[in-house]
């Protein structure tokens, strides 16, 4: 693969299903029940309210986002509550492609990286869960931010030196990684598992999980490399 050295990858909602992971871990002060994609489009706009303010270790994150979110539905979390999302996500599983689509990957020359928004300890458990370790991982712990901010994508250069040109960034999150891989040169792969619109963000690719991506990057492989 001429012009693909790595692929890079967020985590969760693009390898682990961390939507299913947030709904299970809140439900018991959900009652009546909620609809997990709206809980999850909730908590998604009050966790970036929340990495916006200042860094924060990702624990604090999940805690302080989770209490705004309970509180927002006026279902308060009891005290202790605000620690049930840090436990809870060394139980969230990845999606049911995940694993082959990675192995796929690496058996055809490329090497992986993770570029996640959490801390080192949280992600070690994710990945035994994926069961495919990544040759380089960035955390927002390395970079200091979270994203939309370019610092994943500063660390991930400055470790491996590879050039956005050769390189895919594959993620869910069209404001997260979508929108800042794009205008730093990063020909981009949106997992689109629940048909979001996509607004004016304009993504190289576009699939609905990862089954195809093995097969996309050897596309991309194919094709002149995007002009900076």
């Amino acid at each position: 693969m001429p012009t693909v050295d790595w692929v890079t990858f967020d985590c969760y909602g693009t390898l682990i299903d961390w939507e299913g992971g947030v709904a299970e871990a809140l439900a018991p002060f959900l009652e009546p029940p909620v609809d997990p994609h709206a809980l999850a489009a909730r908590y998604i706009a009050v966790e970036a309210e929340v990495e916006r303010e200042a860094y924060r270790p990702y624990r604090d994150v999940l805690a302080e986002a989770s209490t705004r979110l309970m509180r927002s539905l006026g279902r308060p979390l009891p005290a202790g509550g605000e620690r049930v999302l840090p436990l809870s996500l060394e139980r969230w599983r990845p999606f049911p492609e995940v694993g082959a689509a990675l192995r796929a990957l690496r058996q055809a020359g490329c090497r992986l990286a993770i570029l996640s928004n959490v801390d080192h300890d949280l992600l070690a458990s994710s990945i035994a869960h994926i069961g495919v370790a990544p040759d380089e991982i960035v955390t927002a712990e390395d970079a200091g931010s979270y994203k939309p901010a370019p610092g994943h994508w500063t660390q991930f250069q400055a470790k491996t030196g590879a050039a956005p040109d050769r390189t895919v960034h594959v993620g869910a999150s069209l404001y997260h990684d979508m929108r800042p891989a794009g205008a730093l040169g990063y020909r981009t792969v949106f997992i689109n598992r629940h048909g979001e619109p996509l607004g004016a963000v304009r993504p190289t690719r576009m699939l609905p999980d990862l089954a195809r991506l093995p097969r996309t990057v050897a596309e991309f492989a194919g094709e002149p490399a995007p002009e900076r």
